[in-house]
């Protein structure tokens, strides 16, 4: 099975207009697009599909965080920050146009994101990020973008990820978790295949593969 893209080549920089930020003054808000994505050659058998995209490189700590004046070494512990978890993909969906899922940033974050038919969207960590900022504070479903800390000295990893599943439909409501969807998908997964995006909002960075 395979995952590809044509927004952006495996292991190569994302392309702005698919983050949810992009440098500015420090940074400004992007367009936000979620990227192409195609795959083929699922396993016999296949008869759902999920998608995720997740960012392992998230600082562990976020005090200095697009403080200025300070600075996030490349050495700080990370943790995961998950940008979209899309369920009960049908298996004769096969390809995700740019743009089709999400388009523009939604403050307070996106309630009914669209996507294929049949499928169930999950929360993403804006929503944990936002929290207080009554600007911007709410549930954030569907795709959201790469946005860094523009203070960081790591560039960020996107994994996508494409994952069979031997079963049409997991028992998940709009909103669930990344915890939520690992323990639904355990033992039903058939194969799973990835493409990897890169991104910073550091200008010191800009251009840079990681």
């Amino acid at each position: 099975m395979y995952l590809r893209s044509e927004s952006f080549a495996n292991g190569q920089p994302i392309p702005s207009r698919f983050a949810f930020a992009r440098i500015g003054q420090p940074v400004e808000l992007a367009e936000n697009l979620n990227p192409h994505l195609a795959w083929g050659e699922a396993p016999a058998g296949t008869r759902s599909f999920v998608i995720t995209c997740i960012d392992p490189d998230a600082p562990s700590r976020r005090d200095d965080a697009n403080q200025p004046g300070k600075t996030l070494p490349a050495d700080l512990p990370r943790t995961e920050f998950v940008h979209w978890l899309l369920a009960n993909v049908p298996p004769d969906c096969t390809q995700l146009a740019a743009g089709s899922c999400s388009a523009g940033v939604v403050p307070h974050g996106k309630r009914q994101p669209p996507g294929p038919p049949g499928s169930v969207q999950g929360r993403n960590h804006y929503s944990d990020w936002f929290a207080g900022d009554p600007d911007m504070t709410g549930d954030y479903l569907g795709y959201d973008g790469p946005c860094p800390p523009w203070n960081d000295s790591r560039v960020h990893h996107y994994h996508f990820e494409l994952h069979a599943l031997d079963v049409a439909r997991l028992a998940l409501e709009a909103g669930f978790t990344l915890d939520d969807l690992r323990r639904a998908m355990a033992g039903h997964v058939l194969a799973s295949a990835a493409w990897v995006g890169t991104y910073t909002l550091n200008p010191a960075l800009a251009g840079t593969g990681g």
